[in-house]
This record gives C-alpha cells, structure tokens and sequence, in this order.
C-alpha cells in the first residue's frame, strides 16, 4: 500500500518521539548507576539538572518528566518513584499535554455533506482536515464539514491520531439513509388510481402521491395546511387497494370531509362500502373503508384488530405524540398490522423533536432502535434527577435530510403555490387602560404576574401561567371588542380566534348589537354544524365574520372567503397559530391574507409571545416549521372612537345558542341578523370573584399535561371563565 506525502511525515514524526523516549530512560538509568558506584548525593542533583536542560526544547509533553530533588535522596527511592520496573515498556504520554484528549462528533449538514465537531483545539487534526479535498470551513459555525464520499477516508486518518483524538461516527442507521437511491417518480404507474381522484391532483400533489408509493405506502405527508393531503392520502389508498379495508382515523370534525371526498372522487367504492364508526358496539365486518374518531380508535382497538385493516391513514397524526397516551398506543398497534400506514399532518411535531418519534416508529419502529437512542441523537437527552430529559433539541439539520430521505414530504405553500396572495403578519399593541378597572382587578393582575415569575419548577409556572392567561382575557375584552367594532367598519368578512369562553362570548355579543351576521364554531358545535356554518360563511356575502375556538376550529375548515384573521387571544403552540391562520390562507384565496394579533402589554401576552419565537425557533431549524415573527410589524390600537371602550367594558352578556341550526338562524332568516330574543344576563362579576373555579376545574391528570406546557391542556380543553 502506498503512503501520502503527509502519511509519511506523520510516521517520520512517531518515530522521533520513540527514539527520543528511548534516549530519555538511558539517561536516567545511566545516572542511576552512577550514583550506585560514588554514592553521591549531590551528583543526583546534578545529573537531574542536567537532564531537564537537555530536553527543555523537547515536545511540551516531555515536560511532565521533570526530576526534583528538594534533599538528599538514595538512588533505590528515586528509581522506586519514577520507574521501579526497568523492565516494563514507559507508559506513553500524549503530545498535547497530559491527559489532554480531544474527542469529536460527525453529523450530517445536509443530503451529502457532513460536519466535525472538536471538543477543542488540536494542531493535528486541523492539518488532518485541510488534506482533505472536498474540505469546506464555515467561518460562522467555526466547523469543519466534508463530502459524504470522504468519510471512511477522514475515519481511517483519524484513527492515526488516536488516543489523543477520538472522532465518533455517524449512526448506521444515518449512513444506510444516506445510501438509499434516489426515487425514480417516472417509472410509479399511477392508472390504477380512480380516474376521477388522478385528474384531480395538481402537481405537487401528483408528486406526493409517488413519494407515498416509493416508501411502500408507509410514510408522513407534512405538507402546509390547505394543500390537500386529504387527496394524496387517499390516493395512496387507491393505488394500493389490494391490501384493503382501509381504516381512516380522524379528528370527529373531519369525518365528513373524509365520507365527501370518497364519494365525490372514488366512484368505485359505494355509500354501503363506506362506514362510520359510531359506537364500540357497530358491526364492521362488511365495511370497506372504516372512518373512526381517534377516541373510537383507542376505545375499539380489539374489534379493529380482529378486521385486519391492510392499510391505515391516521389524519392529524401530531396527535400522536405522547407515545403513552391510549390513542398512540392503539395507532402504533393497528399500524404493525397494516402493509401500508399513511400519516397525515400539517405540523407533524408541534414544539420539540421529541415529538416526532412515535410517529416516525408507526412508519418503522426498528429504523432508529429505540427512543433511547434516538432521543441521544436528536433531542439532546440527558439523565437528570427528575428522569431522562428528553426536551432538548440537537443535530437538527440531521434529522431534517432523515425526514426527506426515509419519512416525510413536505412542501409549503409559498413552495407550490406561486399564484397564492401574500401572507402578512401584524402585531397590534392594545390600549388596556388598567384605570378603568377598581383596585381589586389591578392588584389581581399584578399579583398574577408575580406569582409565574417567582415559580422555578415547570408545573408550577405552567400552572400560574395558566391563571394568568385566564385573568388575561378578562382584562383584554373592552380593547378587543373596541377593536372589533371598528373592524365592521373597514371590512367585509374576518375571522375571530379566541380561547376563553368568556371572550368568545363579548365578542359574539358585539356583534348581535351591531345586528350583524356571524358564525361561532368552538367546542359544543358538532360536525354536521360545523359544514353548515362554514357554508353559510363561505358563500352567504351577509355573513361578516367567523367566531372561532382557536382548539376547536384550528383545523379541517376552509374559510377563504376572509382576508383578515384576528387573534384575540395567543396560544402557547406556534404551529396551532399556523395552522388557524391556515383556515384562510389556502387553495382557494384570491387576495392578500392580513394576520392581526392583538396584544396587550403587562399581561400574560407578554410572557407567552417569547415561548412561542423560541419554540417556533427549534421547529424551523428542524425544517418543520417556516413562519416567524422575528420581523413582524407592530401597530398601535386607534383610539379615535374612546366611547367604544367604555360601551364594551359595561355591556351585558349575551348567549347566542349554537347547537340547534334553525333556532341558530330564524331570527336571522325573519329579521335579516342573527339577534334572538334572549335575556340579559348580569353583568360581568368583579375578576376575582370569577376566577373561583377556573383552574380548579382542571383535574390532576390534566396538570400532568403542564410538563409539556400546556401544549395538550390548551388543545383540548375548553376553560369556561
């Protein structure tokens, strides 16, 4: 074999160290003997002496042999202290400094390249590095990083280096992603597909339909709210229709969606071929396409086990996260059954990486061994005191090429949809005037604020938060409502997103004074009113606004016939915020969408918008996430109209009755508004007083959920204040 240039140099170098050794340990038992024979005391002193000055131009790890001699000594002790076995071979010192062993790490940068990390500065491997040819240095990161096809190259060289340099390498399971050929689309075969549902893909859809048959129907379609994962899924399902029944499990609001979709563009299967699945105790032996709630799913797993589902689409798999949860439990079951698992999500991990993985173990549970090892990889985990800590984030840009390579498709719509109007994000700085409120209301906020500030444990902040986040709304109603009244002024059709019942409530009464026209969507409408309501949105020009749970009409709707989205209130998810401001901003828009989050200063907005750029932060770096408020605009509320303010923060509550469709509408068809004759109410108690209950309602499970914060409490439950 022949060496390098540098490979020789390298082994001319070690050799001169040994040889430098050798002539060291001579010295010293040369000496030795000649104190043996004079028996001088002071000739050790000197022949020490004279030895340090001999190899004071040596290497600096040759230092460490220093000889001393503070009184007199007899030749046995000094031999018995620095080498007692003449006969062994010296242990080897490092060439950089005692003990000073400089480890590294290998991650990939992207889809053929990959970086080193040193846990310090080392001369060798920096002269390693620069022999390689396809060596680039970023000047930001101060990292090394190669081609993908220089690595066993850069491991065999480094392995010249050890100990002093250890270099770790990539996972197995990294390396054999990375081998996987690419994906030949034009040789897919996709006339099998219903003609109808084929003619109705555009093409990105088209395309992500081929992505889903290359990974053999297992695989995570992440694709942007609004850019019809719905078709690709079932397309996928068509093209394997082999391997049927097909199992569709979705959120209770989709399952119309799902049974239109069918019906409309898969001829070939019939109404009696479809099925839903109400209660444990339906028969489902005959049906060829089950849909199920993710509830009905966990509640029914043994009789869906017994049907043998051969492939299985799970909508809003982000719901999945918790690998503990029933619902995760039961997917990840019906998926080891299934040939072909498709999971469909447009924010497929909501805040952390962590997140990801029982997802990704439905599609392959061996590809990355176990959690363990993948949360090490990717999420930063470490053992701490409370158990292993899972929460972190590292080797992202990693994870993102292991995505696209393996796992998931995901396209935005700014990358498919070029056509599509702007999207504009805006803060709006609210006047809350604290003045206009007594002194109890002030000090409550003020101690609210107080109380989350001094909590160091995570459940116990959380918790505060969540008070704050209550009292909050309460304090936000008179500038929102005045807001909104002066949004009816300007605009045709909008869109509301609040969280609180309470602020849902002022703002629909806002409306019913204004005898305006609106539609409410939030926890207690089912899903045959949520398409009514959202038709009559949608096509009714009458229809100005859309009151909407920011949990419960988040996703699965398609509202573009607005063009304004306000937020009233945050939400502790950035990819929920995305997902709601998607209910206008999709296929279908023809103007620009404006995104308004009305924010108050000193409330709990001013603690939860840092959670939300810090967790937006991690997603996008994972390439899961691409919006950002780093550059959003910030405004200041108009306060021309001063009496608005004053009428919202005295107006008497109002309950417009949202589960019965014809008393919701008669008096709109009868009066041309939707004002109904309903009592007033008192009004609103002093925020105290109307605090009692807000969080003791919450049961000790549910605190459970604040170790994540809040992400599932605030998902799924409706807080009546």
């Amino acid at each position: 074999m022949q060496c390098t240039a540098q490979e020789i140099e390298e082994k001319r170098r070690q050799a001169q160290e040994k040889l430098m050794k050798k002539n060291l340990i001579s010295n010293i038992n040369q000496s030795s003997s000649n104190l043996q024979r004079h028996g001088s005391d002071s000739s050790l002193s000197n022949s020490s002496s004279n030895l340090l000055n001999n190899t004071s131009n040596s290497p600096a790890s040759f230092k460490s042999f220093t000889l001393k001699s503070d009184g007199p000594k007899s030749p046995l002790k000094f031999l018995k202290t620095n080498h007692s076995k003449p006969y062994e071979k010296p242990k080897q010192t490092s060439v950089f400094g005692k003990n000073s062993i400089v480890t590294g790490t290998c991650a990939l940068v992207s889809e053929d390249r990959f970086t080193v990390e040193l846990s310090g500065y080392s001369a060798p491997a920096i002269e390693l590095f620069k022999t390689i040819s396809s060596k680039i240095y970023n000047p930001k990161t101060r990292l090394w990083n190669f081609h993908l096809s220089d690595y066993e190259l850069l491991q065999n060289k480094f392995s010249l280096l050890q100990p002093d340099v250890v270099v770790g390498k990539l996972p197995m399971f990294v390396l054999n992603c990375c081998r996987m050929p690419k994906p030949n689309y034009a040789a897919i075969d996709l006339s099998s597909i219903d003609g109808e549902l084929l003619n109705a893909l555009m093409p990105f859809q088209e395309e992500g339909v081929c992505f889903g048959i290359d990974k053999n129907g297992r695989c995570l379609i992440a694709d942007d709210m609004g850019l019809g994962k719905t078709f690709q899924a079932l397309a996928i399902a068509n093209y394997y229709k082999s391997d049927w029944p097909l199992l569709i499990a979705t959120t209770a609001s989709m399952k119309n969606v799902w049974e239109e979709t069918i019906h409309r563009y898969m001829p070939s299967i019939s109404v009696m071929d479809t099925q839903y699945m109400v209660s444990g105790k339906d028969y489902i032996g005959d049906a060829k396409v089950l849909i199920v709630s993710h509830d009905m799913m966990s509640r029914s797993l043994d009789k869906l086990l017994e049907r043998h589902f051969g492939v299985f689409i799970v909508d809003e798999s982000h719901t999945l996260k918790n690998f503990k949860a029933k619902c995760t439990k039961a997917a990840t079951e019906l998926g080891k059954q299934a040939n072909r698992v498709i999971l469909l999500s447009g924010t497929p991990a909501l805040s952390r990486p962590s997140e990801l993985y029982s997802q990704l173990a439905i599609i392959d549970e061996r590809f990355f061994g176990n959690f363990f090892e993948y949360s090490k990889r990717y999420c930063d985990a470490k053992q701490t005191h409370f158990g292993w800590d899972s929460n972190g984030k590292s080797n992202l840009p990693e994870l993102e090429v292991i995505l696209a390579k393996k796992f998931m498709i995901r396209r935005t719509k700014e990358d498919v949809l070029k056509s599509l109007p702007n999207k504009e994000q805006e803060i709006v700085t609210l006047d809350v005037n604290l003045d206009q409120f007594n002194e109890a209301d002030r000090k409550s906020l003020n101690a609210l604020a107080n109380n989350y500030n001094r909590k160091k444990k995570g459940g116990e902040k959380h918790a505060a938060l969540l008070t704050f986040f209550a009292e909050t709304a309460k304090i936000k109603i008179p500038s929102v409502c005045s807001y909104i009244l002066q949004t009816l002024e300007s605009t045709n059709k909008f869109i509301v997103f609040s969280h609180h019942q309470i602020m849902l409530d002022a703002i629909e009464q806002v409306l019913v004074k204004k005898k305006k026209k609106f539609i409410r969507i939030d926890g207690n409408t089912t899903s045959d009113q949520r398409k009514f309501f959202v038709d009559k949105f949608q096509y009714d020009d009458n229809y100005v606004c859309a009151i909407l749970s920011i949990t419960a009409a988040n996703a699965g709707i398609t509202l573009t016939a607005a063009k304004l989205v306000l937020f009233a209130e945050l939400h502790w998810n950035p990819s929920i915020l995305s997902q709601a401001e998607s209910r206008a901003h999709r296929i279908g828009q023809e103007g620009k969408v404006i995104v308004k989050y009305l924010l108050a200063p000193g409330t709990a907005d001013d603690s939860i918008w840092p959670l939300l750029q810090n967790k937006q932060k991690i997603l996008k770096e994972a390439g899961l996430l691409k919006d950002s408020f780093d550059n959003v605009a910030v405004t200041n509320q108009d306060l021309n109209d001063k009496k608005t303010i004053a009428e919202c923060l005295h107006s008497d509550k109002t309950v417009v009755n949202t589960l019965d469709i014809t008393t919701y509408f008669k008096s709109a068809i009868k009066n041309g508004n939707t004002e109904k004759d309903c009592g007033n109410k008192e009004n609103y108690k002093n925020i105290n007083d109307s605090m009692n209950g807000s969080i003791a309602n919450i049961s000790s499970a549910e605190m459970d959920f604040f170790n994540d914060e809040l992400d599932d409490v605030l998902s799924n439950i409706e807080v009546n204040v």
